[in-house]
């Protein structure tokens, strides 16, 4: 079935103090904002807010592997983050078709990510090159 706007997927994922300390490793962002309580109680916050990019990562699975899907291409992704996102919060992305270019095979995306208490705490918007099937 050809994609269209207002076609939307969704999944979520607790994100645990073992997410973080992973993704810290992986990206070499290594903020004390994220790691290190004593610094973070001292913060805005209060205490540790987990990367916003670990959380902005569910996005690009639910396009790179519910929709478009397998095979989408990033072209670019815009994001603003809203609220802070703490140890075992559930955060819910959703991606919702906006626009669909089909002769460039290219559609727009709005990617939001909520939390567990439905609070907005990313919006963006993403532009990707479809794979085959998704754009017919």
């Amino acid at each position: 079935m050809p994609l269209a706007p207002g076609d939307t997927a969704s999944l979520s994922k607790t994100i645990t103090e073992a997410d973080v300390q992973q993704f810290a490793a992986l990206s070499l962002d290594t903020n004390p904002l994220h790691l290190d309580e004593e610094y973070a109680r001292e913060a805005r916050f209060g205490r540790r807010i987990s990367h916003g990019m670990l959380y902005g990562a569910l996005v690009s699975a639910v396009i790179g592997t519910q929709l478009p899907g397998p095979g989408t291409i990033y072209i670019s992704q815009s994001f603003t983050f809203l609220k802070p996102v703490f140890r075992e919060d559930v955060i819910t992305a959703t991606v919702t078709v906006t626009a669909v270019e089909a002769a460039r095979r290219q559609a727009v995306l709005r990617t939001d990510c909520h939390n567990q208490h439905g609070t907005l705490v990313l919006t963006g918007e993403a532009r990707v090159l479809l794979p085959p099937a998704a754009g017919q």
